[in-house]
């Protein structure tokens, strides 16, 4: 195999345009863009330790492996890992080598819990993962919803059951006038994001994390944010967004939750539909989705909007006991 593992060097531009290229041709259903790259290197919180390589062949890059782990599920010896091969050079031992490499960078660290994603129709991706010890753990689906094809008329007595119970549903940035509505937004965040299925212990971000990485981004939409508000109290109760995508005019849908006092009073319902009710004025052709295939409560609303269901992705994890030493 002449191929040569490398460091990834953040000061040349070229290495993030390969990284990005073949991340692209290995995951083309969702892409990204350098710049969308460097601003998530520019937002990481700081505890967060990371890792880069990219695999050449004659001075080309055919395939890019990193770690790094989140601040949303922050644990010091918890990491996801990321390897990419391109189609054409798969089966050659490029991905091996990249695990291998990452596993030693990794050592430093000790870590006990290592995690990816892989579509279930990845037939090569499975076996990689599994030939590595590493076990199945949650399924999510992606879904998409023809945006153009949605009709609302049948949704009418649902946009307005929530102001019956004295709930108005307004825009992040129709609410502008709120001196505190950064913080009122990051409360009701941090007690919905508790809510999110997962099979590892969530940890919600900091106001300052909250505002540099959501709402400073560069692709949030201060308009696709819909924020469900008590009228006599004020209180943000509820919430659901959609961000912008750099590469094409869809649209990702970000979390949806509302405070379990205020359930059952069609507030999430009634979001999602300001939001399709926004993708809609933009034009947008397809909002895309994510959820466990355990959210049943979430589910039942995408389909009943006509979300259609994509090829499951299928969260694996390494697990090492910490009294047995880190990953091999």
């Amino acid at each position: 195999m002449n191929v040569t593992i490398r460091a990834f060097e953040e000061d040349q531009d070229d290495d993030y345009a390969a990284a990005v290229a073949i991340r692209n041709v290995v995951t083309p259903d969702h892409p990204s863009t350098v710049q969308e790259m460097k601003d998530g290197d520019r937002r990481r919180d700081p505890k967060c330790h990371y890792g880069r390589w990219l695999a050449e062949k004659e001075g080309v890059a055919v395939g890019y492996g990193g770690y790094g782990q989140s601040a949303w599920a922050y644990h010091p010896q918890r990491f996801g890992i990321n390897i990419a091969v391109l189609p054409d050079q798969e089966g050659r031992g490029i991905g091996g080598a990249l695990h291998r490499h990452l596993l030693s960078a990794l050592e430093q660290f000790r870590p006990t819990e290592l995690h990816t994603s892989i579509r279930e129709d990845w037939e090569r991706g499975l076996r990689f993962v599994q030939d590595r010890g590493f076990s199945e753990e949650m399924r999510e689906w992606e879904s998409r919803l023809e945006v153009s094809t949605f009709d609302p008329s049948p949704w009418a007595e649902a946009r307005e059951k929530p102001a019956r119970h004295g709930i108005l549903l307004h825009s992040y940035a129709e609410l502008a006038a709120d001196p505190e509505r950064d913080r009122k937004l990051h409360a009701l965040i941090v007690q919905t994001f508790a809510d999110v299925p997962s099979t590892i212990p969530l940890t919600p971000p900091s106001l300052a994390l909250y505002e540099l990485q959501v709402l400073q981004h560069p692709n949030f939409l201060p308009d696709g944010l819909m924020i469900a508000v008590d009228e006599k109290s004020g209180a943000y109760v509820g919430s659901s967004e959609v961000t912008r995508r750099q590469t094409d005019r869809d649209l990702d849908t970000g979390l949806t939750g509302v405070l379990p006092d205020y359930r059952r009073k069609g507030i999430a319902l009634a979001l999602k539909l300001r939001v399709i009710d926004y993708a809609k004025s933009l034009g947008t052709p397809v909002i895309r989705t994510e959820n466990a295939t355990t959210n049943r409560a979430m589910l039942a609303i995408n389909e009943a909007f006509g979300f259609e269901k994509q090829p499951v992705w299928i969260q694996f994890a390494h697990r090492t006991p910490q009294n047995e030493g880190p990953h091999r």
